[in-house]
């Protein structure tokens, strides 16, 4: 619930960039999914604020579900390993091969 408020502060000034860093690593698999899906509507929705969203994650599997952009980073020193255009269809769905691609080629990037 804690997540959720944060995250409904945030939209209340109504931003045109919602920055994000690790918003559903300490939730729980289910309510994480759907907070996932609750942002993907806010942010599909034109009407709505935000026009983008700048989000950091080290989940993979979360970045290929939510983003068109991922920006890999090295470990220290950060630099920019690679910039990746996911071009899959909304909604995106985890079983497709071409998801857990997108999914392989950030790994093979990171080890």
């Amino acid at each position: 619930m804690k997540q959720r408020v944060g995250i409904a502060r945030a939209l209340a000034i109504e931003p045109l960039l919602l920055c994000m860093d690790e918003p559903f690593s300490s939730l729980d698999p289910l309510t994480a999914q759907n907070l996932r899906d609750e942002i993907l509507q806010l942010w599909a929705n034109p009407d709505l604020p935000p026009k983008a969203v700048l989000m950091v994650t080290h989940a993979i599997e979360e970045a290929v579900y939510l983003a068109d952009r991922v920006i890999v980073l090295s470990s220290r020193p950060g630099r920019m390993v690679a910039e990746l255009e996911i071009d899959l269809p909304r909604p995106r769905n985890r079983k497709e091969p071409e998801f857990y691609g997108w999914v392989d080629e950030i790994y093979s990037l990171i080890v």
